[in-house]
C-alpha cells in the first residue's frame, strides 16, 4: 500500500470520527500502529483499528509486568 501524504495524515488526525471516547484512535484507513495523540505534544497512542497495535499493547504490558515481577522478587 502507498504511504499516505502528510495532508492525508493531518486530515485523519483532525477527523473526530477517528477518535473514540476522546482519546482512542481508530482508523481502518491508517496503517500506522503508533500515531500522535489528539493533543500532539502529549505523546503517542495506538491505532486500535490495526491488529498489530494489540500485539504492541500486549508487549508493553508484558514488559512492565516483568519489571514489576523483578522488583517484587528482589
Amino acid at each position: 500500500m502507498q504511504e499516505p501524504t502528510q495532508e492525508t495524515i493531518e486530515k485523519w488526525h483532525k477527523d473526530s470520527n477517528n477518535w473514540k471516547f476522546g482519546g482512542i484512535y481508530y482508523n481502518k484507513d491508517d496503517d500506522r500502529v503508533f500515531v500522535p495523540k489528539a493533543i500532539k505534544w502529549m505523546g503517542i497512542t495506538l491505532n486500535f483499528a490495526n491488529p498489530k497495535s494489540y500485539l504492541a499493547l500486549l508487549a508493553m504490558i508484558a514488559f512492565f509486568g516483568f519489571i514489576i515481577y523483578m522488583i517484587e522478587n528482589k
